[in-house]
C-alpha cells in the first residue's frame, strides 16, 4: 500500500510541477481559437490517418491520428485557409474564419487522385517524423502489406510482420513470433483495445486478422510509452476500419489455401452533416488439409494437417461532430492433426465496444473500450495424458487526450480481469491443475513536449496486481532531436512488468502448446528458495537515428538492450509434489536492427537486417533459448507496370541463421521398474532413453526461402475489379529443418516449394 501512495504522490507532483500552466492554459484558450475535426476519404468515408492538416502561410499545423482526428490549438482570431495534403488524394483547401475562444469542428473529405504526386508524401512524412518520437515503432498500412508476395495471393499480417527487423519467426509450421528477445507470452497483441491471446494460426503463414478490415498496425518492438502495460517485451496494436459509409461493397478471394468473403456498407442511409453508420463483416476458411492431398501430396502423403476458420464483424455509429460508438465480435478457431497420434485445437471468441467523444467546449478527446474474450487450447496425445488451458478476460479502459498548442497530454486508466484454468501432466506422470482469478489496474500519464527541434515525451505508469497486492511503478521516457529535416536521433526506455505466465519453456525446440496462468501460487529459484516478487520484470534501453536521403530513401538504425531481471518458467525437472512448478530466471536480449526502404511511384524495395543475442540464466547455468537467432536478413521488392498499374510483380527473400538445439550424446534402455524393487528387471522391457549434451549447445542449419508473386488486374468498372495472381512459396525448394525426431531418428522439414494461383474480386 505504501507503493500505491508513492504512485499517487508521483502523479500529483507530476501534474503540479511539470504542468503548472495547464489550468491557466485552459483559461488562456478563451482568448485564442481552435480548429479540429476529422479527415476522411470521400469514396468510403474511412478516416485518413497520419496526414497533415495545416493553415497555409503560417506555422500552425497538426497530423491526424489513427482515427483521422486533428486539433490545432492556440490560434489567433482571423481568416485562414485550412489545407490537407496526402499521397494519392487531391490537396483540399477550405476558407475558415475564427473568433476569440471559438472551437471550430470540421469534417474534411479528400478525393482520390489518379496521378500521384510523390512530393506531397515526402513532405508529409518528414513532418510526422519530426514531431513524433516513435522509437522502436513500425507503423504498417494495408498498402505496404499488399506489396509483399503473399501465400495464396492474399496479403496477411503474419507474413509481413516476419520481415520487420528484430522479429524472429520460428518457422512455417507451428511458427511463433519472438520480438527482440521476447517470447510470445511477453508480447501483447491488441485488436481495437482487446487482448488477443493467440493471433497466429498453427501454420505460421496466416494470422487471425483480415487485412482488408485493418486500418493500421503499430508494432512496438521495445521501449513503448506508458499508455501500454502488462507485458515486458513488445506490443502489436491493430486498429480496424469502420466500413464503407456510402455504398455496399466487398471482396471475395480464393486460392488452394483459403477462401474469404468480406462485406461492408451503411447500416442505414447517412444524413450528410448529421450522422452515419456502417458495418464490416469478414469470414475466412482454410481447406489446405483437403487440397494438399491433391496439389501438395509431395509435401505430405496424407496431406498437410492444418485447418482454421476466422469470423469477424463490426458496426459503427457516428454523430455529426465526429463522436462515434462501435461494437465488434469475433470467433477464431484452429485444428491440427499431425502424423503422430497428436491433435491440437484451439478456439478464441469474444466481443467488445469502443467509443470516441469530442466535447464541444473542451480541447480534449475521450476514448474508451470494453471487451470480453475466452480462449481455450487442447492438446490430445495417445502416449501421454492430455493438456488443456483456458483463459477468460474482460477489459475496460478510458483515456483523455488534451491538445495544448503543439504539445499533447494523455492520461487514462484500465481494468483487466482474468480467469485461467490449466491442466497437464509432467513427463514424470505428476498431475498438475491450477485455476486462478486475478485483476490488474493500470493508470498512466504522458506528456509530449515539442520545443524547437526537440521532442520530449516523459511518462509514468502504475500497474497494480491485485493477486499480489503489489503496485509496480514504471517510468517511461522517449526523446527525439532533429538536426536537419532529414537527420534525426532518438532514444527510449522504461520499466515494464507482467504477471501472466506461459506454460511452455524457452528450452523446447518446438512449442505447439502454450497454456496460460494469470499468477503463480508458489515460486522458487533453482536452489528451491522462495522469491519475494512473483512478477516478471524488465528494463528497456533503445537508441538510434533516422536518415532520409535522395528524396525517396529512408534509413533507420537502432541498438537495444532488454534486461530481464526476473523471468518465470516451468520447472522441467520437477520430480516431487513438494517442488514448485515454476522457477525464476534472468535474461539479456541485445542487438542492432536497421532497414533501408525505397518507395517511389511504381517501385518499392526494402532491405532489413538484425543482429541479436539472447541469453537466459537459471542461477546455475547460462544458456541460449530456442529462438536465439544471431542473423536475420529480409529483402523485398515490388514493381507495378502497364496501363493503370494493372500488372505487379514482387519477391521476398528471407535468411535466418540457425536456432540453438541440444545434441544427443547417446541412447540407452531406460527401465521404469513397474514391478517394484523386488521385481525381475532382467525380464522387463525398457523404453528408449536419451542422454543429452550441453543444453542448446548446438546450432541447427540456417533457414532461407524465396517467395515470388505476379498479379494482373482486370478493370471492368470503377467498382468491379478482378485480380488474378500466381506465385510460389520456397521457389528453390530449400529443405529448411522443422525439428529432428530423436526417437524415429529422422529429420522433419518445413514446407517445400508450394506453387499457387488465386483470384480476388473487388466489388
Amino acid at each position: 500500500m505504501q507503493q500505491k501512495n508513492y504512485f499517487l504522490l508521483a502523479l500529483y507532483f507530476t501534474t503540479r510541477f511539470i504542468f503548472p500552466n495547464f489550468c491557466s492554459g485552459q483559461e488562456a484558450s478563451k482568448n485564442t481559437a481552435e480548429v479540429r475535426g476529422f479527415v476522411y476519404e470521400e469514396k468510403k468515408r474511412e478516416p485518413v490517418i497520419f496526414t497533415n492538416v495545416y493553415l497555409e502561410g503560417t506555422n500552425f499545423g497538426a497530423s491526424t491520428d489513427v482515427n483521422g482526428y486533428f486539433s490545432i490549438t492556440k490560434l489567433p482570431a482571423g481568416k485562414y485557409v485550412l489545407a490537407v495534403s496526402y499521397i494519392g488524394f487531391d490537396t483540399l483547401r477550405t476558407n475558415i474564419q475564427l473568433s476569440d475562444g471559438q472551437k471550430l469542428t470540421k469534417q474534411l473529405f479528400l478525393k482520390e487522385r489518379i496521378e500521384e504526386l510523390e512530393s506531397v508524401e515526402i513532405f508529409g512524412n518528414k513532418i510526422n517524423k519530426a514531431v513524433e518520437v516513435r522509437t522502436s515503432v513500425s507503423s504498417i498500412s494495408a498498402r505496404e502489406i499488399s506489396q509483399l508476395p503473399s501465400v495464396g495471393g492474399t496479403p496477411d499480417i503474419a507474413q509481413f510482420v516476419q520481415t520487420l527487423p528484430g522479429v524472429v519467426f520460428s518457422g512455417d509450421q507451428g511458427g511463433k513470433l519472438y520480438i527482440r528477445g521476447g517470447a510470445p507470452i511477453q508480447n501483447k497483441v491488441l485488436l481495437d483495445g482487446m487482448t488477443i491471446f493467440n493471433p497466429f494460426h498453427s501454420i505460421g503463414l496466416f494470422s487471425v486478422f483480415d487485412i482488408d478490415a485493418v486500418r493500421n498496425i503499430d508494432v512496438y518492438t521495445g521501449g513503448f510509452n506508458a499508455e501500454y502495460g502488462g507485458r515486458i517485451s513488445a506490443i502489436m496494436d491493430i486498429r480496424t476500419r469502420d466500413g464503407n459509409k456510402n455504398n455496399l461493397s466487398g471482396n471475395f478471394s480464393m486460392s488452394p489455401f483459403t477462401s474469404k468473403l468480406m462485406l461492408e456498407g451503411p447500416i442505414f442511409k447517412s444524413v450528410p452533416g448529421e450522422y452515419s453508420s456502417s458495418f464490416i463483416l469478414s469470414g475466412r476458411t482454410s481447406y489446405l488439409d483437403k487440397t494438399s492431398k491433391s496439389f501438395y501430396r509431395y509435401a505430405n502423403k496424407d496431406g498437410l494437417p492444418y485447418h482454421f476458420n476466422d469470423l469477424y464483424g463490426k458496426a459503427t455509429f457516428a454523430a455529426a461532430g465526429g463522436s462515434k460508438f462501435s461494437v465488434f465480435g469475433f470467433n477464431f478457431s484452429d485444428d491440427v492433426l499431425f502424423d503422430s497420434p497428436l491433435n491440437l485445437s484451439w478456439n478464441n471468441k469474444g466481443f467488445g465496444s469502443n467509443f470516441i467523444i469530442l466535447p464541444d467546449e473542451n480541447s480534449v478527446v475521450i476514448n474508451g473500450n470494453f471487451s470480453f474474450s475466452d480462449y481455450r487450447i487442447d492438446l490430445g496425445e495417445k502416449s501421454y495424458q492430455p493438456k488443456n488451458s483456458e483463459i477468460s478476460a474482460f477489459n475496460m479502459a478510458f483515456d483523455f487526450t488534451y491538445f495544448i498548442g503543439k504539445n499533447e497530454m494523455k492520461y487514462g486508466v484500465d481494468l483487466t480481469g482474468l480467469h485461467t484454468n490449466f491442466n497437464t501432466f509432467t513427463i514424470n506422470g505428476l498431475k498438475f491443475n491450477q485455476e486462478n482469478y486475478s485483476a490488474e489496474i493500470g493508470s498512466f500519464i504522458t506528456y509530449k513536449i515539442i520545443s524547437g527541434n526537440l521532442v520530449f515525451e516523459p511518462g509514468i505508469r502504475g500497474q497494480f496486481y491485485h493477486s499480489y497486492m503489489h503496485m509496480n511503478i514504471e517510468p517511461r521516457l522517449g526523446l527525439k532531436y532533429s538536426f536537419t529535416s532529414d537527420f534525426r536521433i532518438k532514444a527510449a526506455g522504461g520499466r515494464f512488468s507482467q504477471s501472466i505466465i506461459g506454460t511452455d519453456t524457452d528450452r523446447d525446440v518446438v512449442n505447439l502448446f502454450t497454456g496460460y496462468l494469470s499468477e503463480t501460487e508458489d515460486l522458487d529459484d533453482i536452489d528451491g528458495k522462495k522469491v519475494d516478487s512473483k512478477l516478471q520484470t524488465a528494463n528497456h534501453f533503445v537508441a538510434g537515428f533516422e536518415y532520409d536521403f535522395l528524396d525517396n530513401f529512408e534509413f533507420n538504425l537502432e541498438g537495444y538492450l532488454k534486461d530481464y531481471d526476473q523471468l518465470v518458467h516451468v520447472r522441467r525437472d520437477r520430480l516431487y509434489e513438494s517442488q514448485s512448478v515454476f522457477i525464476t530466471e534472468t535474461g539479456i536480449a541485445k542487438g542492432i536492427d536497421f532497414y533501408v526502404k525505397y518507395d517511389h511511384n511504381r517501385k518499392y524495395a526494402w532491405v532489413g537486417y538484425s543482429l541479436g543475442f539472447v541469453e537466459r540464466n537459471d542461477g546455475k547455468m547460462t544458456y541460449f533459448p530456442n529462438y536465439d537467432r544471431r542473423h536475420s536478413v529480409n529483402l523485398i521488392t515490388a514493381y507495378k507496370f502497364g496501363k493503370n498499374n494493372r500488372w505487379e510483380v514482387s519477391a521476398r527473400w528471407n535468411y535466418g541463421s540457425g536456432f540453438p538445439f541440444t545434441r544427443t550424446k547417446g541412447i540407452y534402455e531406460q527401465l521404469e521398474y513397474y514391478s517394484g524393487i523386488g521385481g525381475d528387471w532382467w525380464k522387463e522391457n525398457g523404453n528408449l532413453g536419451i542422454q543429452y549434451e550441453e543444453l542448446n549447445g548446438g546450432r541447427l542449419p540456417s533457414y532461407h526461402r524465396l517467395d515470388v508473386l505476379i498479379k494482373r488486374k482486370f478493370i471492368f468498372s470503377k467498382y468491379n475489379i478482378l485480380e488474378v495472381n500466381a506465385g510460389a512459396t520456397n521457389v528453390y525448394n530449400r529443405e529448411n529443418i522443422f525439428y529432428f525426431d530423436r526417437i524415429r531418428y529422422e529429420r522433419v522439414n518445413q514446407l517445400p516449394i508450394m506453387p499457387n494461383v488465386g483470384l480476388v474480386w473487388n466489388f
